[in-house]
């Protein structure tokens, strides 16, 4: 049965690549076209009447009806259809709906979740991942193995017979394909358990006796299993624990704060560490080549895609682009329109391209999580490397960080206040933060700017905080498992002095 798996597998995978290499030489093409296909599909839908959809005949066309799109100009119509209403949005039913609440919204976003969007997006983006791994390691072993996947929060909410609400993890594990559930693991039973705390021991206690292949999963909650399982084996290497383990598929943060942590905890060169960018609204990006710091970005999902240029993101309906005009090196808001329906919807996360040809991706950021309070225009992309170059320097590791600005106030001028939680502490802390703010100045050049002399910006303020720190703030807020993220940079003090109260209060014994 083995054999025969791998045999379709491979065939499966050299018919994809084809594919892939299709939309990558015809980029443009295949988004006109799937833009067709979208608004064809969803003709005589509510929103397909409102607007035209039938007799729109270009991308110009669409633009100039439809506005660009926010969660509370939409957030009607959702409502809607989680009551049960049919064909506002997307044709049919849609009777799952991806709970989203990103990293500084305690506001829960209830994100469309289709057939189509299953099938064609968020199944095929994991399809592809594992298919292009194997393609680029043709004496890969994966599929000899387990699949270890950490999902979110698996609390499902009943709307009505066959429709619910919940993280997008659990909506997938509950709709998996029985090819997935043949190599998955957990079983359903603790995937979808509703304690978070209660699954990950229970997931370590299952897992740790399986041969496990493969991890996928948020860096930050992967690690609280990785090290529980450890403790349980009584060993420090996973590799005595999973042997043949060679794949780990990440997402949802940059993985370079956590980087150097797995590669202690699984000292094998032959790991390998695939980034995805994938997200309640779609499946956007894959990391298609070993080693690369950027992520093809998937064109044939079901989205059709439009970018705003970063400096006009603050406008209420600024003008956007096509594929077919992006720049590298520029930063841009992503627009998506997808097989969910959402229509020209800017979904916050900024990304900027490193290719054109074909397109490849990084992810800068969320458009809410940066710092321009004094016209800094501090990007969490900068931050990410400052640290991680500035950790290899003096072998430092961070487990998780926060930073936020000090205000301006009477005789003093303002300033950044970090809150950074260790696993390794530099050997000198005072030479760390000063090689911090140099290594910032001399990547962010509107930063320098401000730091000059001290005048705008003061040097940066770092505390060093106990381990667990910030898994005991997430806990307390009730935001641990899952897609819940710390949050990086905030342009308030919110989240930070929360931080700060939390860390003062005594240990409990």
């Amino acid at each position: 049965m083995l054999v025969a798996f791998s045999t379709i597998f491979s065939w499966l995978i050299k018919k994809r690549v084809s594919q892939i290499d299709l939309f990558k030489e015809f980029p443009q093409e295949t988004q006109t076209e799937l833009l067709r296909y979208l608004l064809t599909k969803a003709a005589e839908t509510e929103w397909g009447k409102r607007f035209g959809f039938s007799s729109m005949n270009s991308y110009e066309d669409f633009k100039k009806r439809v506005p660009l799109q926010d969660y509370e100009t939409i957030k009607g119509d959702i409502n809607r259809s989680m009551d049960g209403e049919e064909n506002i949005l997307w044709p049919g039913e849609t009777r799952w709906f991806a709970k989203s609440s990103g990293t500084t919204n305690d506001r829960s976003k209830s994100i469309p979740v289709t057939e189509e969007t299953l099938e064609e997006c968020h199944f095929k983006g994991g399809k592809d991942l594992l298919g292009l791994h194997v393609f680029n390691n043709p004496k890969s072993r994966i599929y000899q193995g387990k699949t270890l996947a950490l999902g979110g929060s698996s609390q499902l909410h009943e709307l009505r017979a066959d429709s619910y609400a919940g993280d997008l993890s659990a909506i997938i594990i509950k709709n998996l394909p029985l090819w997935v559930e043949f190599k998955r693991i957990p079983g359903k039973d603790i995937a979808l358990h509703d304690n978070w705390e209660e699954k990950m021991e229970k997931m370590a206690a299952f897992s740790m006796d399986e041969d496990v292949t493969v991890i996928s999963g948020v860096p930050s909650w992967t690690l609280v299993l990785i090290n529980r399982v450890l403790e349980l084996k009584k060993t420090k290497n996973l590799l005595d624990v999973w042997p043949h383990l060679e794949l780990y598929m990440h997402g949802g943060v940059d993985f370079r704060p956590y980087r150097a942590q797995f590669e202690r905890l699984i000292p094998s060169s032959q790991m390998h560490y695939l980034q995805t960018y994938n997200a309640s609204e779609g499946f956007f990006g894959i990391q298609d080549r070993p080693g690369a710091d950027d992520m093809l970005l998937m064109l044939d999902y079901g989205i059709f895609y439009e970018f705003i240029p970063l400096e006009n993101s603050h406008l209420e309906q600024p003008d956007t682009i096509s594929l077919a005009n992006v720049e590298v090196g520029k930063v841009y808001e992503l627009v998506i329109s997808t097989n969910s329906g959402l229509w020209r919807y800017r979904i916050g996360d900024t990304i900027s391209f490193t290719s054109t040809a074909p397109h490849r991706i990084q992810v800068m950021g969320r458009t809410k999580q940066f710092i321009n309070v004094f016209g800094e225009e501090l990007m969490v992309d900068n931050v990410e490397k400052a640290l991680s170059e500035v950790c290899d320097t003096h072998q430092a590791q961070v487990a998780e960080y926060s930073v936020a600005p000090i205000y301006m106030e009477e005789g003093k001028n303002g300033g950044h206040e970090w809150i950074i939680e260790f696993v390794e502490d530099p050997m000198d802390i005072e030479l760390f933060k000063l090689d911090l703010d140099t290594c910032l100045r001399r990547i962010n050049s509107d930063y320098d700017a401000k730091r000059a002399h001290d005048f705008n910006l003061r040097k940066p303020v770092i505390h060093s905080v106990r381990p667990g720190t910030f898994y005991e703030w997430m806990k307390s807020r009730g935001k641990i498992g899952g897609q819940h993220k710390v949050p990086r940079l905030s342009n308030t003090r919110v989240h930070l002095d929360s931080l700060l109260e939390f860390a003062e209060k005594p240990q409990l014994a």
